[in-house]
C-alpha cells in the first residue's frame, strides 16, 4: 500500500525569504528599484521626501490586505466598479405567483375583517355547559 502526502495548507502562500512571500519580496524589490532610479535623479532633500512616499506605497502593496485580498486586486476592483456600466436586471414574477399572493392577501383580509360569531347568549350557553359538566379546573 502506497502512502501519499496530501498538501494541507494550499491557500497559504509559501515563505521564500524569512517571513516574506514571493509577492511581498517582489513588491519590495520593485520599490527598491524605483528608489534607486529616484536617488540618481533627485537631490538629497527631494529624494528623502520621494523615498517616504514611494516606501509607503510599495509597503502597502506588499503587506496591506483589505478584505483578505491583495491591495492591487482591491484597487483594480474599485477602478472597474467605477468605470464599468452597471446593469440592473429586473426579473418578472410569473402571473401564477402574483395570483397566489393576491389570494393569500384576500384570505388574510377576510379573516381579519370577519366578525367573531360570539355574543352574550353564546357565552352563557358555554358557561352553562361547563358548569353542568363535572370537570374541575
Amino acid at each position: 500500500m502506497a502512502l501519499f502526502n496530501i498538501p494541507q495548507f494550499i491557500d497559504i502562500e509559501d515563505k521564500i525569504v524569512g517571513p516574506l512571500t514571493a509577492k511581498q519580496l517582489g513588491w519590495l524589490a520593485a520599490g527598491g528599484v524605483v528608489l534607486l532610479v529616484l536617488w540618481s535623479m533627485l537631490d538629497m532633500s527631494a529624494f528623502i521626501m520621494a523615498a517616504l512616499i514611494v516606501g509607503f506605497i510599495f509597503g502597502m502593496l506588499a503587506f496591506y490586505r483589505p478584505n483578505n485580498q491583495s491591495l492591487l486586486v482591491y484597487i483594480l476592483s474599485v477602478f472597474s466598479f467605477f468605470t464599468k456600466p452597471k446593469m440592473y436586471v429586473w426579473i418578472r414574477v410569473p402571473e401564477i405567483e402574483k395570483a397566489k399572493k393576491k389570494a393569500v392577501v384576500k384570505k388574510m383580509q377576510a379573516a381579519t375583517a370577519a366578525p367573531k360569531g360570539i355574543n352574550e347568549n353564546k357565552i352563557e350557553e358555554i358557561t352553562d355547559l361547563l358548569s353542568k359538566s363535572n370537570l374541575k379546573f
